[in-house]
């Protein structure tokens, strides 16, 4: 078992390289069900994994010159302070029982997966349809509205805060609609964003958790040697196809996650 949990951290890693954003979404469910991990610390340990590994992408994407940092700053503004902020502040008022009667109970472990298993879902729903082409086209009509970007950068933020998800399937779309960004300057660029939020957001949780430090570096550093690899195997494969297909994959993962919390307790 320990075997296949180490093999998956890779492929977190690898599908970040194949795909691009959506990757990540695998990374909690990796951490609560092959490594055991309380679902709340591993939101904390997926805002580090998620981090460090979109920061390498992010450090390749700006050699390339594929990094819009003023986009990613006005951006993160907002869902940078947001994530912090969640992290901070928020989590710890979660209660461990939130519902409770004689017949069934949520408590905050349950909450987080079944909300997590909603955002698999919508973040595959993103991979499966061929929005490329609608984001190009949109892009080429766009003007740029500071007010509504702020909102999304708060949407993001609470999204990374409460859940660890780097939220790359709503970033691309959003810098290539809202800003104008070309794809590959808006993966660069929402990469860079996600390190951001995920790694200043993992600020905000220290103190609050007892962290196993030498298990997060291990996890990291193979989630970054996957990533690199993912990147030389995109360059050989119809990574359109491989998304789809990756998509689908998250489709019954996020609904494995839905029936074990909830139908299976």
């Amino acid at each position: 078992m320990e075997i296949i949990a180490y093999s998956a951290a890779g492929l977190i890693g690898i599908s970040l390289g194949l795909i691009g954003g959506g990757g990540s979404i695998l990374t909690m469910p990796v951490l609560v069900y092959l490594f055991g991990i309380n679902p709340l610390l591993a939101t904390s340990y997926s805002l580090f994994i998620v981090g460090a590994t979109s920061l390498a992408g992010a450090i390749a994407n700006f050699n390339r010159g594929l990094v819009n940092i003023k986009t990613a700053l006005l951006f993160g503004s907002a869902s940078i302070s947001t994530v912090f902020l969640t992290r901070k502040y928020l989590i710890p008022l979660i209660p461990k029982i939130i519902f409770s009667n004689k017949n069934f109970s949520i408590t905050e472990n349950m909450l987080m997966m079944v909300l997590f298993a909603i955002l698999m879902l919508a973040a595959a729903i993103a991979m499966i349809k061929d929005t490329t082409t609608q984001m190009v086209i949109c892009a080429e009509k766009h003007s740029l509205k500071v007010g509504k970007l702020l909102s999304y950068g708060i949407a993001i933020g609470l999204a990374t805060g409460f859940l660890g998800a780097g939220g790359g399937f709503l970033l691309i779309p959003t810098l290539v609609i809202l800003v104008g960004l070309p794809i590959k300057e808006a993966i660069g660029t929402s990469l860079f964003i996600i390190a951001l939020n995920s790694l200043i957001g993992f600020t905000g949780d220290l103190g609050h958790f007892a962290f196993d430090w030498i298990f997060l570096f291990k996890i990291t550093t193979i989630a970054i040697v996957g990533i690199v690899i993912g990147g030389v195997v995109n360059k050989k494969v119809n990574g359109a196809k491989l998304k789809k297909g990756f998509g689908w994959f998250v489709v019954f993962m996020g609904c494995y996650i839905i029936i074990k919390e909830i139908i299976l307790k």
